[in-house]
């Protein structure tokens, strides 16, 4: 099943997707839902972030490729580190290039949405705490986090998590194919199956550093093959069995400061 959420008429609206038609639901994935009969097509909607969370929790050096091609050790643990909210961006939406970075790059990742309010889960409970699954791109300012030496400006502006389009809760993410486009040009390729810490794990893991909530949101680390991304670029993040978020890269706008 594929839920999303969306603006139709000045509602902000969940949905389930189907044949390229969405039917309103009532209430949210994480409460229960109740399907309202009727529908509208995508193509007549803006579609949002698929959830808002209270926080977004990244993993880093999580694919072997990716540690292979910095030369790195693999991690003995999962490195965590944090998004804020406010740096959501939906399918469709433009990343602002940062008036204080001259080094911006992508980062395909594929995302978990947490279903509940979990502590301390067990690597075998992980898995029924998990609602599915969505694509991210962990937008980061390249030359920043070189040069604070740790990553929370870096990973934090505004348009720095494109989330979406969709939540896919049916799919195995043990092997799913990762792709990263730039242009049309293929960046990023590689599989799940390459991960170090499985999506299970990792939730297991974060779950034992603090309590998660229904809808937060884990993203699972990114594959050899990061690069920059300049103003006017279009950089598509395609993975297997979920769909393809789409967003261009924006030059900020001028100051109207006095």
């Amino acid at each position: 099943m594929r839920l999303a959420r969306y603006l139709y008429r000045g509602r902000i609206r969940y949905g389930i997707l189907e044949n390229e038609i969405l039917r309103e639901i009532e209430g949210t994935p994480f409460q229960g839902i109740r399907e309202l009969g009727y529908g509208v097509r995508l193509e007549e909607v803006e579609l949002l972030p698929p959830v808002f969370p209270q926080k977004i929790v990244a993993v880093g050096l999580n694919y072997r490729d990716h540690a292979e091609e910095l030369g790195m050790p693999l991690p003995e643990e999962p490195v965590l580190f944090m998004k804020p909210p406010s740096s959501l961006l939906p399918h469709g939406g433009t990343i602002l290039y940062p008036k204080m970075s001259q080094r911006v790059d992508y980062e395909a990742e594929l995302a978990i949405v947490v279903a509940g309010e979990c502590k301390d889960l067990s690597v075998e409970e992980a898995g029924g705490q998990i609602l599915g699954y969505t694509c991210a791109n962990d937008v980061t300012a390249r030359d920043l986090q070189v040069k604070d030496g740790q990553w929370t400006r870096a990973k934090g502006f505004d348009t720095f998590c494109p989330l979406g389009p969709w939540i896919e809760t049916e799919v195995d993410p043990s092997d799913l194919e990762v792709r990263l486009y730039l242009n049309g040009e293929l960046r990023q390729a590689s599989r799940t199956s390459a991960m170090v810490f499985g999506p299970d794990y990792l939730l297991s893991f974060v779950s034992r550093v603090m309590t998660l909530y229904p809808g937060d949101v884990i993203l699972t680390g990114t594959p050899a093959g990061v690069g920059e991304m300049r103003p006017g670029d279009l950089v598509e993040v395609e993975i297997e069995g979920i769909g393809r978020l789409s967003n261009k890269v924006s030059a900020p706008e001028p100051s109207t400061g006095r």
